[in-house]
């Protein structure tokens, strides 16, 4: 485990806002929304049920899954930490013992579709955020590897739990966290200028103002406004070199300012990207289980 990940220096479940369990309540009452007719079948005696992990990757998302059981009446003994690489096991059985799950059987029934989703999800995030992250790392790229805002709705909290278990950076959370001006924001206001201004007052000093640009000239405005990072959006490998190159060339000693690298990075082109300098955003994927 490399120490630029956030897993390496605490418990990420500390993280979470007072408000955590209730989502997980909420879950549990869209799967259960009245009756539950099968639980009455099996009813509560006492049972055991193993978790197998069949793909290799990273296990992110403990917290939850433990916390969806407790609320079903069960315990959780992982055989698994949290951030810890899971592989195929070489006994030709294809699955590695993850977790126990205790309790009745009712409960482990109740919980079980939530919690696979979940950790399957969380899981899947964490992987690809690590895979690119040491693949970035093992060709030099010293930079950020950033997570974007494009979660699925009402899960976010879970996807960007899963970003940072797998060591990649979470971006901002929600339009409250920093002031992204995007092309329709520019277009709405009138000018990159304007719209800088504007976010800058009531923003104040504690939120940081990112512009999205399409060229280097939009990227001198927007610096020359005063943002604080630069996104530069769709470019080629080569136009972001060129580009970065250009624009840290001619602000030097006149400006700070982050470049931001977005729009169609994948694990299989995100080398053309990579630039010290810069840093990377990329979205989310799915771990099957």
């Amino acid at each position: 485990m490399h120490k630029d990940q956030p897993i390496h220096h605490g418990s990420l479940e500390h993280l979470l806002p007072p408000s955590w369990k209730t989502q997980i309540t909420a879950w549990l009452a869209e799967d259960t929304p009245s009756y539950d007719y099968a639980g009455f079948v099996v009813g509560e005696h006492p049972r055991s049920a193993t978790l197998w992990g069949k793909s290799a990757g990273i296990i992110a998302g403990i917290p939850f899954f433990t916390e969806i059981f407790k609320q079903c009446g069960c315990e959780v003994e992982w055989h698994a930490k949290e951030g810890s690489y899971i592989n195929r096991p070489k006994d030709g059985s294809g699955k590695t013992k993850v977790a126990t799950v205790t309790g009745p059987a009712r409960g482990l029934l109740l919980g079980e579709r939530v919690g696979l989703n979940l950790l399957a999800r969380c899981s899947g995030i964490a992987t690809v955020s690590r895979d690119m992250l040491l693949s970035l790392r093992s060709a030099g790229y010293e930079g950020i590897l950033a997570g974007t805002r494009k979660t699925t709705p009402g899960f976010r909290l879970v996807e960007k739990y899963g970003m940072l278990v797998g060591g990649a950076d979470t971006h901002r959370m929600d339009l409250s966290s920093m002031i992204m001006l995007k092309d329709n924001h520019v277009w709405s206001r009138g000018s990159i200028t304007q719209a800088v201004q504007a976010a800058k007052m009531v923003g104040g000093f504690a939120l940081k103002v990112e512009v999205e640009v399409q060229n280097e000239e939009e990227a001198d405005e927007a610096i020359a406004a005063g943002a604080d990072i630069v996104m530069l959006d769709n470019f080629t490998g080569d136009g972001v070199k060129v580009a970065a190159r250009s624009l840290r060339e001619k602000w030097k000693g006149k400006r700070e300012f982050l470049i931001e690298v977005s729009g169609g990075l994948r694990e299989d082109n995100v080398f053309d990207y990579a630039n010290n300098g810069e840093f990377l955003c990329h979205p989310c994927t799915y771990l099957p289980r």
